[in-house]
């Protein structure tokens, strides 16, 4: 039917088309088309319903008419009447009644213009349909707009990451290894400037390097990712990707030095120790760091100084009053500094003390202080360190080398007007981020982009670290050594002046401060626009006002003009020696002073002599070192900067290319990249654990069958694995390959390190006599580790109910029965070399697994024969003897996991004792109802002192945590000694109290009133929480109120295990305060160095947590950062990150895997990662100091760093030893006895008052009557610039003197002698210092003005202290300090210093240390 009716209109159409063709559409019905409002509606309604039908029939009516007419007029008589004839016709072609009526050309018209009439009529079909039909097919044009648009932007995005493509180094199968694009995608996303967080989604990060993407495949995966990125952050991320490029090829080259170094340690280690002499190590690097050249030196790190060697190995007196700068760790790094101070106040003595004056207040208003890093100008270069062609230097195009010329003209130009003005200052702001020796690009900072910058400042990005437009920002490390007269004038003032760094400043951010005032007004309005950087005006102000330290602030770019003046003057006297060793080609000049081939024969250590084919090969290499250190300088003039082309077609035709990141090499320095991370296998294929390797000797020995799972069950619960312990005196794998790369730095290419290699396989030569005590070293250490194994095992095995603890009666049993008892009066000898446990109340003897553990060792000690088969053969008989059922040993192994769960739990919960609690509980009833049949309720109540109700005893327990279903009647409870209950009980017995039936004991106390006293059937178990001293701190309580049946006992296994139990809560518990603890101490000591260092930007805080996974070994926490204003975040849900998130950020696992210092950078910024130590040497946590975009810390701040982390490092070890029961609490000041939490406030404090008084005791006599020679009297010289450092000097001592003074004389402030000097220094006698070290300055009983004492120092800053360079007042300074701030911390005990304990909630605390009265403050 349907298939008719379509059939019947598809003729109908083929009917009309026909017609159509017959007749010809009539023009004239148009004329009926009109929109007019007023007669839209009637005319529509007639066009449709009465005009079709009625004009054919007038026409037809009138055709009539006209033939009527004529035949009247031809005499022939017609009736006809038109109106009753129109009115026929309209009957008969009534369209309701005519079906296919023909309609001619007019009509056809005519409908057609209905139709387009109705359209136009509102409210109707016609109208709603035809505004449906335009909206749709306006929406469809959008959409086939918008997708040519974005099928276009997709191209040009796919186009644009196919060219980024080429910028990466790829595998020898040319591909990228996935988990470097995710890590640069991750990192882009998780940018907070950015705020990308919306259109970031999850990725899976794999755990291999060998899955690759090719180009295809690389421009899919991240165009699945960035799909919805707008074009701006489209550009930004290009901009990232170039970075990460350039990052991931300095990690190539990293790893490249890695291998280097670790082949050297195998071939070292000629007698497969694992271990290398630390002392050698370090004598070499000595010797090799001498004996380089000048300008090796410039980019090695002294060995000398901390972090190569440790704070023990440093002088007090030396770590303390060590003012020479020339002994940083980076040499002469202070130098040009303090040249540019002595001229600069010679200059502005000759001046108008009042034009002195307006500039001295225009230049502060103007300019911020030098040790603020972001202000400091920085130059963006980077240089390649490969050999680079001639055919490469002759791609540049004409055009561009024209640009470079007139670019370098100008800057000749610049240099000769300004001398003092302009040059990026690369020694102190030199970003160690990558060198320029090592760079892998073309230089960044060129003079095509630089000739923009001297049009425009304003034109500048403020993108740091961007390579599409400004590079890599690296510096130029070479510019610290000499060079020609053409390169320091080069190198001058229009390098800097023409902005090659935009986000650092503009022009006008580096003219000196004798630019006119509107440059001034210009470089303010730059530095605003910088946005919150650390040396932003108000972050200088937050780490304490500098102006008071030094006589003249000067500019980034006035410390860089004199410092090149200084470079050509050092030049002139010394072309000879330093330039021409710099060349590098020259023999005999390499053979002169400086060069590691060039010491005289008297000079050569006799260990490191060498025969003269490895010499030349040597001076070869150095020879080639040297070469490519000054090409690389040269090619700084060379290559210049282009632009990326824009997404956009209008932007593409004003745009070059950035050299930065066009296709690269695909080499590194001549040598290709294998596709290989060798920092991933290394530690499978070469690090070896010694745990691991006696766990497999035992695996293998048939003889401990019994003890091969409780083995493999110790190494899988190990807490975290990976990390290297530091001894001091030898270094393993890990230790050496980190310690040799913080020796040569990022910016060293690789025929540096290659040098020091073939200089260490010379110089590192071992005596027969030290092989064999190697070798019987590792062999002693590989016992010690197995006879941990077996006798933990042991323990484990004995201890079948997870206890804790074994008796010494049983154990005795069955040792006496060794041998048939042969052996019983060897170990009767064994147990007067040890001191037990007290006896309990029952007379038992409990052993917990360290004293067992010492107690067998002492015993095999004692037996005849040799101790390892000895050891053997007593664990072999001890494991036979003991019998265990199977359901005793699934038991056993259910219960040990649980119980590893507990300490599992403390170790990852972000130092938070929710989590502890929680597991606790969980462990219980899970036990419970495993192997009790019970369903229990238990809670925990800590002891807290009584300071309310003291009436009801000095102590109360507190209910801090129970199960869930008891918490409305037992949550925050408090017992006191008169009320009922056995807790109190067994605190003060300090046994577990079992009570079989409750309701018959008659003393116990029920929480939850309500319950009936029918049902208080059940058990009660109240077992004592000890610390490791033995101390109780606490109960916990299980009972069976809740289980259905009227009896039900804990069993005597039950019993064990809940002590078990106990004991595991009590060291999970411990572990977490000692990290709180451990937080608190470095929130004050970070807190004392941010008000003394401005130049640190931030300092993050992470602590090693075992991984949650297999995979990994460990991961790190981020407990808290310190930033701004010296104020500290600490996360209360603190985020972790693990190994394979960190590619380019894989220093803080350096530091944590070697328990070493590690110097490195990213992003720009320099970082020195240092690492908290536990007790055996393992890193607990570390320490990430972020310094900014500078190379290093000025020597002083350097040294201050030094100070607060050798504080730390000693609170730290207190603290942790006093935890684990090594060592007992040693209350030294008063506030100490105040409780836990105040003590470790004011742990650093106290450890640094204890370091000064130490290092008072040590100084002789004379250095304190040198202070008192200090006196205005004295002097006798005019007035010019050293009687006003005489002037300042003497105020100095005088102020302190008189300080330390108010301290034990308070009264003389009222006496008038006390101005009088002459009779002052009287109090200055030998028994200060003995008063000084007895001070507690916590306990005062006399009240000491602190008002005054601050008047007297509070004008002396702390460079003023540190450039006066004497111990004694150094220690003073100090001294008065830390007793001022002890003393506001006891003011403020209860309210200032309590730090937060991090819970699990979404939120963030703030804390910062209590007061302003640090050094540095005024």
């Amino acid at each position: 039917m349907q298939q008719k009716i379509i059939e019947k209109d598809n003729l109908k159409k083929e009917l009309e088309k026909k017609a159509e063709k017959k007749l010809p559409k009539d023009s004239l019905a148009k004329e009926w088309f009109n929109t007019e409002s007023m007669t839209l509606t009637t005319r529509a309604y007639l066009l449709d319903k009465l005009l079709p039908t009625l004009v054919p029939g007038v026409e037809k009516m009138l055709v009539q008419l006209e033939k009527k007419t004529l035949s009247a007029k031809a005499d022939i008589p017609i009736k006809f009447d038109p109106i009753n004839y129109l009115g026929e016709y309209l009957m008969r072609n009534n369209p309701y009644y005519i079906k296919d009526q023909r309609m001619s050309g007019y009509q056809r018209v005519m409908k057609d213009v209905t139709e387009d009439l109705k359209i136009h009529v509102p409210d109707t079909i016609c109208n709603r349909i035809s505004k449906m039909k335009a909206n749709v097919k306006q929406k469809r044009k959008q959409r086939e707009y918008i997708h040519t648009v974005k099928t276009k932007v997709v191209g040009m995005r796919k186009h644009a990451l196919e060219e980024q493509f080429d910028e990466w180094i790829l595998d020898p199968k040319g591909k990228i290894p996935m988990i470097v694009i995710q890590n640069a995608i991750r990192d882009f996303f998780q940018k907070a400037n950015l705020d990308l967080q919306a259109h970031w989604k999850e990725l899976s990060i794999i755990e291999s390097t060998e899955p690759g993407l090719n180009k295809l495949e690389f421009t899919q995966y991240i165009s699945s990712h960035i799909a919805d990125l707008k074009s701006e952050f489209f550009e930004e991320f290009l901009k990232h990707l170039c970075h990460c490029a350039g990052e991931f090829r300095e990690v190539i080259k990293t790893d490249m030095r890695k291998q280097m170094f670790a082949e050297l340690f195998l071939h070292c280690d000629r007698g497969k120790v694992e271990r290398l002499d630390r002392q050698r190590t370090l004598a070499l690097l000595e010797a090799f760091y001498d004996k380089s050249s000048q300008m090796v030196r410039s980019l090695l790190r002294n060995p000398r100084q901390w972090p190569f060697l440790e704070f023990k190995e440093i002088d007090l007196s030396e770590f303390w009053g060590d003012t020479d700068i020339q002994r940083h760790i980076y040499e002469d790094f202070d130098t040009v500094l303090l040249e540019m101070n002595s001229r600069k106040t010679q200059s502005k003595l000759l001046e108008n003390p009042e034009d002195q004056q307006k500039k001295h207040d225009k230049w502060q208003k103007s300019i911020p202080p030098p040790n603020s890093p972001e202000q400091e100008i920085e130059m963006t270069v980077e240089q390649e360190s490969q050999r680079i062609s001639t055919e490469e230097q002759g791609r540049m195009s004409t055009v561009e080398q024209e640009l470079n010329i007139e670019s370098i003209t100008e800057q000749e130009i610049l240099a000769k007007l300004t001398p003092e003005q302009g040059l990026s200052r690369e020694l102190i702001e030199q970003e160690p981020h990558r060198g320029s020796i090592t760079g892998q690009g073309q230089r960044k900072g060129s003079t095509l982009g630089q000739e923009s910058h001297r049009v425009s400042a304003s034109g500048q990005g403020s993108h740091r670290g961007s390579t599409v437009q400004q590079g890599f920002h690296r510096d130029s490390i070479i510019e610290q050594e000499p060079h020609t007269e053409l390169i320091a004038e080069q190198e001058s003032q229009g390098e800097s002046m023409i902005g090659q760094e935009p986000q650092r400043g503009s022009i006008a951010e580096q003219e000196s401060h004798r630019e006119s005032i509107s440059e001034q007004r210009l470089q303010k309005g730059s530095i605003a626009e910088k946005g919150q950087h650390q040396g932003s005006t108000g972050q200088s102000q937050r780490k304490g006002s500098t102006s008071g330290q030094g006589p003249h602030q000067m500019s980034p770019s006035e410390y860089d003009s004199e410092r090149e003046l200084i470079i050509e003057e050092s030049e002139k006297e010394s072309y000879t020696g330093a330039f021409s060793e710099e060349q590098g080609i020259d023999e005999t000049s390499l053979s002169g002073g400086g060069s590691i081939l060039g010491e005289s024969a008297q000079s050569r250590d006799p260990t490191l002599s060498e025969d003269s084919e490895i010499a030349s090969q040597e001076e070869r290499s150095l020879e080639k070192t040297d070469e490519e250190v000054h090409r690389s300088s040269e090619m700084q003039k060379a290559v210049p900067t282009s632009r990326r082309k824009d997404l956009s077609e209008s932007s593409r035709a004003g745009t070059k290319k950035d050299k930065s990141c066009e296709p690269k090499s695909p080499k590194i320095e001549g040598k290709s990249w294998s596709g290989e991370f060798f920092n991933c296998i290394w530690r499978t294929k070469y690090v070896k654990f010694e745990d691991e390797e006696q766990a497999k000797l035992i695996y293998g020995n048939s003889r401990f069958t019994e003890l091969h799972s409780i083995i493999r069950n110790i190494q899988s619960y190990k807490e975290v694995k990976g990390r290297s312990a530091f001894n001091g005196i030898s270094f393993n794998l890990l230790q050496f390959v980190q310690l040799l790369e913080t020796f040569v730095g990022e910016d060293t290419p690789l025929s540096i390190s290659e040098a020091l290699v073939s200089f260490f396989k010379r110089g590192y030569v071992e005596t027969e006599e030290e092989k064999m005590s190697a070798l019987e070293e590792v062999r002693q250490n590989a016992f010690r580790i197995r006879r941990g194994l077996l006798l933990e095992a042991l323990f484990q095995k004995w201890d079948s109910d997870g206890s804790g603890f074994l008796d010494l009666k049983e154990v005795d049993k069955i040792l006496y029965s060794y041998k048939e008892g042969m052996e019983k009066e060897a170990m009767k000898k064994a147990k007067l070399h040890i001191q037990f446990p007290k006896p309990r109340p029952d007379q038992e003897v409990r052993l917990s697994s360290k004293q067992f553990q010492k107690y067998i060792e002492l015993v095999v000690s004692e037996l005849r024969g040799n101790e390892e088969q000895s050891l053997e053969s007593v664990v072999e008989f001890l494991m036979d003897t003991l019998e265990r059922s199977h359901i005793e040993s699934l038991r056993d192994c259910a219960r040990r996991k649980w119980l590893h769960q507990i300490q599992y739990a403390a170790e990852t919960s972000g130092v938070s004792l929710e989590p502890v609690y929680t597991e606790t509980f969980k462990v219980l009833t899970q036990d419970a109802e495993a192997h009790g049949n019970k369903k229990i309720s238990a809670h925990i109540s800590l002891l807290e002192e009584n300071l309310l109700l003291q009436e009801r005893g000095n102590v109360l327990l507190r209910n801090v945590a129970c199960t869930l279903d008891d918490a409305p009647f037992v949550l925050n409870k408090v017992l006191y000694r008169d009320m009922k209950g056995i807790s109190f009980t067994v605190v003060d017995e300090g046994v577990p109290i079992h009570v079989p039936q409750v309701q018959y004991h008659g003393n116990i106390f029920f929480w939850n009133n309500s319950r009936n006293e029918d049902d208080r059937n059940g058990s009660f178990l109240a077992l004592p929480l000890q610390d490791e001293h033995m101390r109780i701190f606490g109960v916990l309580a299980v009972d069976t109120l809740r289980d259905p049946r009227e009896i039900n006992i804990f069993l005597p296994h039950e019993i064990r295990f809940y002590q078990g139990v106990a004991s595991v809560f009590s060291t999970a518990y411990h572990y977490v305060h000692s990290r709180e603890h451990i937080l608190h101490t470095v929130v004050t000591g970070i807190g004392w160095l941010f008000n003394i260092t401005p130049a640190i930007t931030s300092i993050t805080t992470y602590f090693v947590e075992p991984s949650p996974d297999q995979v990994t070994d460990y991961i790190l926490r981020d407990m808290m950062v310190t930033g701004q204003m010296g104020l500290t975040e600490i996360h209360t849900n603190p985020p972790v990150i693990s190994r394979k998130l960190c590619i380019f950020r894989d220093f803080l696992f350096k530091c944590t895997d070697s328990s070493e210092v590690v110097l490195a950078s990213t992003c720009g910024e320099t970082h020195i990662v240092i690492p908290l130590r536990e007790r055996t040497g393992e890193a607990l946590g570390i320490l990430d100091v972020n310094i900014g975009h500078t190379r290093m810390l000025l020597y002083q701040e350097y040294k201050d760093l030094q100070k607060m982390i050798k504080m730390i490092q000693a609170a730290c070890d207190e603290l942790l030893g006093e935890f684990s029961g090594e060592i007992k609490k040693n209350f030294v000041l008063e506030m100490e006895k105040l409780g836990e939490v105040q003590r470790a406030g004011i742990l650093f404090f106290r450890t640094m008052l204890q370091e000064l008084q130490d290092g008072l005791q040590r100084l002789n006599s004379m250095d304190f009557v040198s202070l008192l020679l200090y006196d205005h009297n004295l002097q006798t010289e005019p007035e010019n610039t050293k009687s006003q450092e005489w002037e300042a000097d003497v105020n100095l001592v005088h102020d302190v003197l008189r300080a330390v003074v108010l301290f034990f004389h308070p009264d003389v402030e009222f006496s008038s002698d006390f101005k009088n000097w002459d009779i002052c220094k009287f109090y200055i006698n030998r028994y200060l210092v003995e008063h000084i070290c007895v001070f507690d300055p916590t306990a005062l009983q006399e009240e000491v003005n602190l008002q005054l004492i601050n008047e007297h120092i509070r004008d002396h800053s702390r460079i003023e202290v540190w450039k006066f360079g004497q111990v004694a007042i150094e220690l003073l300074y100090h001294w008065i300090h830390v007793s001022l701030a002890l003393m506001e911390l006891k003011k403020k005990a209860n309210t200032g210093i309590i730090p937060p304990l991090p819970s699990k909630c979404d939120k963030y605390i703030y804390t910062e240390m209590p007061g302003r009265i640090l050094p540095g403050q005024s």
